[in-house]
């Protein structure tokens, strides 16, 4: 572990000896990104999206020519699989990839090992610097991190969380962002993501890994989120769901956070479960993950579909989500260009 930790700390020096980056930041900006523009018929285009019904055509010719909310996803604690097949999803069904990958590291993915007070202080200052709100999807132990930081901001084990630079890997020695959506100072404790997930997250791997301030809060959801999504494999001992999928395995929210619990068929597996890319080279399969909603998804399909078509449920509400928030992410950016543009 030590010497894990030493390769980690030299890659890092390197990289910050590299591109410059060892000056710990301590201004925050005033305003919006300076790099916010869009043509005006763009905005329009975008303002007047439904994020509930987003087409395939509204997705490549409006939403992949905006900027986006940054995506971190989150491996599980076993490093056979990743999540970069799912990034690489993403990618492919039109998400930005500078979006996607770390700008740090150039990944496509992040160790569930971090720190969930580092992982919450970095998020806040994506969120200051890049004007968007990122969302967090994580698998297995991943799962548990995405709810952990949801936690850390929630106040549920410290009052204050400091912001970490994610390319210096530093603390900013500061508790407070300046929102970028109003110009104001706030503490990053308190800040509400829009969209996070968890799969295949279970209670029983927290004992064994001895994480035993989740074992109490792993299914409750704080009001640092405004939509969850729990996705449950059945019979899948790793996530303790041998014997299927009961109602104390479910998410629910201690407040307002709307949460949604999605049972994957039998046929997906712990392991591979994260396996999407290539879903998104299927015609076949990206007309059906078009067409999935959450409220309204595609009548259930046959076992043989499930087999063959692997890990698209998990795919489809995924992508369903993620394309929401980031469009509703991108109009809250614009209205609050328009906002201070009034204000001048």
């Amino acid at each position: 572990m030590k010497g894990k930790r030493l390769k980690i700390a030299v890659i890092s020096f390197f990289l910050c000896c590299l591109f410059g980056c060892a000056h710990k930041e301590k201004t925050a900006p005033s305003s919006l990104p300076r790099e916010f523009s869009l043509p005006p018929d763009l905005v329009q285009q975008v303002l007047s999206l439904d994020p509930d019904s987003l087409s395939e055509k509204e997705v490549s010719e409006v939403l992949s020519r905006c900027p986006a909310p940054r995506i971190l996803a989150l491996d599980g604690s076993i490093p056979i699989v990743s999540m970069e097949s799912f990034a690489k999803f993403l990618i492919r069904m039109g998400y930005p990839e500078e979006s996607v990958r770390n700008p740090a590291t150039g990944s496509y993915s992040y160790s569930s090992y971090r720190s969930s007070k580092k992982m919450a202080g970095m998020i806040a200052w994506y969120y200051e610097k890049e004007g968007m709100m990122p969302m967090v999807v994580g698998q297995s132990q991943g799962g548990m991190l995405s709810i952990k930081i949801l936690h850390e901001f929630a106040g549920t084990f410290k009052e204050e969380i400091t912001v970490w630079n994610p390319y210096t890997d530093q603390s900013e020695d500061r508790h407070a962002i300046v929102d970028p959506l109003t110009g104001q100072e706030r503490p990053v404790v308190g800040i509400k993501l829009g969209y996070a997930s968890a799969i295949a997250t279970g209670k029983l791997m927290r004992v064994f890994l001895g994480q035993w301030d989740m074992l109490s809060q792993l299914r409750r959801i704080p009001d640092s989120v405004e939509e969850f999504t729990g996705f449950h494999i059945q019979y899948d001992p790793i996530s303790g769901t041998l014997f299927g999928v009961g109602q104390g395995d479910h998410y629910a929210a201690i407040g307002s956070a709307a949460v949604r619990n999605v049972i994957l068929p039998a046929e997906s597996r712990h392991l591979s479960v994260p396996l999407t890319e290539d879903l998104a080279k299927d015609r076949e399969a990206r007309e059906w993950i078009h067409r999935y909603t959450a409220s309204s998804p595609p009548p259930q399909e046959t076992k043989d579909f499930y087999r063959d078509k692997k890990n698209i449920l998990l795919a489809a509400d995924l992508w369903y989500s993620i394309r929401k928030y980031w469009c509703i992410e991108l109009k809250r950016w614009i209205l609050a260009k328009e906002r201070m543009d009034k204000k001048l």
